[in-house]
């Protein structure tokens, strides 16, 4: 399952099946059964319900972004995983000059806290290690900061969103 956003939407999105030319997607709660073929090098032609439609795919500036063309409309379009989530989520986290709360954007396994209550840690410093979808995330501090509070231990299963570590 990847998360899509398109504009300022998002969208959860997931391959159901693939036989040749014929797809089964589901977008959030809707199933969409496609024919795509790539006439050419990054465009696409896909048939939905009986209506062509004609993509053009443009790479972005990195792999989890692109520009998508139609006849009528352009989008910008990111997958959005973990490292992308952590990203924005400590975007805003570490603008906060008082207490900021690491948290990890997605459900997964604390692996290893290899600081303690009290450390002082600079910038760049590793405070939480945690396993998600069979890859290991490093959550770090963005400048020099004291520990706090640890909320979890190693070995908890956490849920997305929920706070880990509390710096100051």
């Amino acid at each position: 399952m990847l998360e899509v956003k398109v504009g300022d939407r998002y969208a959860k999105v997931k391959l159901l099946s693939r036989e040749g030319n014929h797809i089964q997607i589901q977008v959030d709660e809707k199933i969409y059964q496609l024919d795509v073929v790539e006439v050419e090098k990054g465009i696409y032609s896909i048939l939905k319900d009986n209506r062509s439609y004609d993509v053009e795919l443009v790479d972005g500036i990195d792999s989890k972004n692109y520009t998508i063309n139609t006849y009528e409309t352009t989008f910008d379009v990111s997958i959005v995983d973990a490292e992308a989530r952590y990203l924005m989520n400590r975007g805003t986290a570490d603008a906060d000059h008082g207490d900021v709360k690491i948290s990890s954007p997605m459900p997964g396994k604390v692996i290893k806290i290899p600081v303690s209550v009290g450390d002082h840690v600079k910038e760049g410093t590793t405070v939480v290690i945690v396993e998600a979808m069979k890859m290991q995330s490093e959550y770090k501090v963005k400048k020099d900061r004291l520990i706090k509070e640890i909320l979890v231990k190693e070995g908890d299963t956490v849920d997305g969103n929920q706070p880990l570590v509390v710096v100051e």
